[in-house]
């Protein structure tokens, strides 16, 4: 993606490395002068001696999963030769270029994305796949890490994507990491998602309130040539106030449209319930039966009372359907459907 004006960009963390207004692009390489007393201080106020500098190394290593930087090291006042030596019994790990693990790997993949956050610089956030498992629409990390730079930075063994310029609110933090926004992720991602996973997605970050569809608007207008762009457009342009709450909610959303049939409002209130589907000027509620969620017998019984108090208090008619009817029988559901709109003139 390329965009406009960074105007505001913070270290991952809690580093002493953190400026307002406009971030200097820094190299593993390089720490600020603003840093470097900081790190002094840290080293000078633990004690005297090698033991300092290892306890004020070990501290700073916490910033960054258990990672620290060449540039870090340098600034405590490590030269290159105690560095190699360092390296050479085991006390230092190198990961990346620039970038080392103190005493071990991490085991944590959040400790290690971490580390590659290190290796890439201020100006740099996790991605695409990465961000979706940080941001919970991927369930495992999976390495190489996937992270988007600001500038031309690709350091050995993670997946580097170049934006020119990467915008302050397109970057969170998100347990203590530094990823894209829900909303940059979600474009990030679309390519590589099916149309069932990337409706899922989208419905998911706003169930859990971490996006919005003017957040999304907001990223494609700034990306008018993105390759899913009319799929999220679409998707965009047909959500409601409410979220779908399952890939059944979806399905039949899917089987309405395709079938010509009126769209329904989603997951609106009647009374104390919440039903999954309501038509016409309340003419007609649909239930979406899921095994997951209606196999016992309590959940047997709880449907029913909640089938009859809607009728005998507010009027309304409840059609359930199963999601065999929804997904492997949807033209009969369909067409069953049609019938009982034209009984109760729902156009």
């Amino acid at each position: 993606m390329r965009e406009r004006n960074l105007s505001v960009g913070r270290i991952q963390g809690r580093s002493p490395v953190e400026t307002a207004g406009q971030i200097s692009v820094m190299a593993p390489d390089q720490v600020p002068p603003s840093a470097v007393a900081d790190f002094v201080h840290i080293r000078d106020n633990i004690g005297n001696g090698r033991s300092s500098i290892d306890a004020a190394l070990a501290v700073i290593a916490t910033w960054h999963g258990g990672h620290i930087s060449r540039a870090e090291l340098l600034a405590l006042g490590v030269t290159s030769r105690q560095i190699q030596h360092r390296i050479g019994i085991g006390r230092l790990a190198p990961v990346y270029n620039g970038v080392y693990a103190v005493g071990h790997r991490p085991t944590r993949p959040e400790a290690r994305a971490a580390g590659a956050l290190l290796a890439c610089g201020p100006r740099s956030a996790l991605s695409h796949r990465s961000a979706a498992t940080a941001w919970g629409i991927w369930r495992h990390w999976r390495e190489p890490f996937e992270l988007t730079a600001a500038v031309h930075r690709r350091p050995r063994g993670l997946l580097i994507h170049q934006s020119h310029t990467l915008l302050a609110r397109d970057v969170k933090v998100r347990d203590g990491l530094r990823v894209t926004s829900a909303a940059r992720t979600l474009v990030d991602l679309a390519p590589r998602l099916t149309e069932q996973r990337l409706t899922r997605a989208l419905n998911d970050l706003r169930l859990w309130k971490v996006v919005d569809p003017a957040a999304v608007d907001d990223v494609l207008a700034r990306n008018m040539n993105h390759r899913a762009r009319a799929a999220l457009v679409r998707l965009i342009a047909e959500a409601q106030e409410e979220p779908t709450r399952s890939e059944l909610e979806d399905a039949f959303l899917k089987v309405v449209r395709g079938e010509q049939l009126p769209v329904p409002e989603v997951n609106v209130h009647i009374g104390p319930y919440r039903v999954d589907a309501l038509f016409g000027d309340r003419a007609l509620v649909v239930e979406l039966d899921g095994w997951a969620t209606h196999k016992t017998w309590a959940a047997f019984q709880r449907d029913r009372r909640q089938d009859q108090d809607i009728l005998a208090y507010y009027g309304i008619p409840t059609v359930r359907l199963t999601y065999f009817e929804t997904t492997r029988e949807a033209r009969s559901t369909a067409e069953r459907l049609r019938r009982i709109f034209g009984e109760l003139g729902v156009e």
